[in-house]
């Protein structure tokens, strides 16, 4: 069972007895002063008796505000945490990146309506912006679920080139990751988190998917993130096999896990800004794939957010979010190993039906389930991809979800692969 991390606050007991020996310092004065009193007539006495009064009682409210002022700030400094002791091993913490969203409630109450565990999951909340409205929501959540509530301290300005002059809040977002990230390793001591924003909404069965997966991460040195989203999950695009899993050569991101070691990889080289697309770049990915799932185990309801909602009405509202719990920790996922994927998934696209993507939306060969459409160079891939209503573009050369190139959707209620010609030649970095 967890217990309260307890926290001293030996500043405040110096505040309080400071009060104290002031109360008692003017208790001393005015019975020294009370002899002169005798000399008074009873109305003179009651008159300076109730001016004393006042004069004290004005002196004890500005020292109470005095205290509670700086108290609270030593909280905001200092905030209460509800997280495990002792070895940090076994704990799966949630780290959940705020700013200025108060709906970031309803990302909190499905990470509570799901979870299995306190214990063993617990939830971090970081805010960045210093949104009082934001952060009067989360507050609610620290007392009654035991979520831990910290604040990002840093909230300067950042003087950026001219040319990013509109861009200032990725900077800003590229700071709070690297911040949280530093106090989830570096001072709270975990081994992996996964990390999801105030916009996301997560699946039944998403600490399923994370805590049978982290063993995966852990003894693959191929593999470098698991992530909860597809970025083709869209209604239409994907089958109804909830317990399909991939490997993928792009970094997905929105409800994502990394381990301890990762991030000592990458902390010193952080970047000031769009650190995702930095993480997709060969310089940090080092060829190494990440876990995705056939159907995404997040879903974003941020129309507006630091991008302005790009994409948003053409992709992500469309994104399904899984309803079924699979019982991840009860399936063969050996098919997930390096060597074995590779060579079975590789021999498995290149052995199906070539078929053109007019072939398909004309519906050619329906008794074929699974079919292979290749492309040739990045705008015949654009070309296709715009046909097939899935995702065109490329980060470092790497398309969305590709694995080797291949990138697996659904289309007329068939299994398609859309995939580079053999030989294949690796990625383009210059498709971007």
């Amino acid at each position: 069972m967890r217990k309260l991390i307890k926290r001293r606050f030996p500043l405040t007991q110096a505040i309080f007895l400071v009060g104290l020996a002031v109360l008692i310092l003017n208790f001393m004065y005015y019975r020294s002063i009370a002899r002169k009193d005798l000399l008074l007539t009873l109305e003179e006495k009651q008159r300076v008796l109730e001016k004393k009064l006042l004069s004290l009682e004005s002196l004890v409210k500005h020292q109470w505000e005095s205290d509670r002022d700086l108290l609270h700030r030593l909280r905001l400094a200092n905030p209460l945490t509800y997280l495990p002791k002792g070895n940090k091993d076994s704990y799966l913490p949630i780290l959940v990146l705020a700013c200025n969203r108060v709906s970031v409630n309803i990302a909190l109450d499905k990470l509570l309506q799901y979870r299995p565990s306190a214990e063993k999951f617990p939830i971090i909340v970081s805010q960045d912006c210093d949104h009082q409205e934001t952060a009067d929501v989360i507050k609610k959540y620290i007392h009654l679920h035991n979520i831990t509530f910290i604040k990002q301290p840093d909230l300067s300005d950042i003087v950026v080139p001219a040319v990013h002059s509109k861009l200032v809040n990725y900077y800003k977002v590229s700071r709070h990751y690297k911040w949280a990230l530093e106090q989830v390793f570096m001072v709270f001591n975990f081994s992996a988190v996964v990390i999801v924003e105030d916009d996301i909404e997560v699946a039944p069965d998403f600490y399923e998917y994370f805590s049978t997966l982290r063993p995966l991460l852990h003894n693959d040195s191929n593999l470098w993130c698991v992530s909860a989203w597809n970025d083709n999950g869209m209604n239409e695009k994907v089958s109804d096999e909830a317990a399909l899993l991939y490997r993928t050569d792009f970094f997905p991101g929105l409800g994502w896990m990394l381990e301890r070691d990762l991030w000592l990889e990458l902390r010193s080289t952080w970047p000031i800004t769009f650190w995702d697309d930095w993480m997709r770049h060969p310089d940090q990915r080092k060829g190494r794939q990440c876990l995705r799932p056939e159907i995404s185990r997040t879903k974003t309801f941020g129309a507006k957010g630091v991008s302005n909602g790009a994409f948003y009405d053409k992709y992500l509202q469309h994104i399904k979010l899984n309803t079924e719990v699979v019982s991840f920790s009860k399936l063969d996922l050996s098919y997930l190993n390096k060597d074995v994927y590779n060579t079975s998934y590789t021999q498995k696209v290149y052995s199906l039906p070539l078929l053109s993507a007019a072939d398909i939306a004309s519906n050619q060969r329906p008794e074929e389930k699974a079919v292979r459409v290749e492309y040739k160079d990045k705008p015949g891939f654009v070309s296709i991809a715009k046909q097939f209503g899935i995702m065109e573009d490329f980060k470092s050369g790497v398309p969305r979800m590709g694995y080797n190139g291949i990138v697996s959707f659904v289309a007329n209620a068939r299994r398609v692969f859309l995939a580079p010609e053999s030989p294949w030649k690796g990625y383009n970095i210059s498709w971007n």
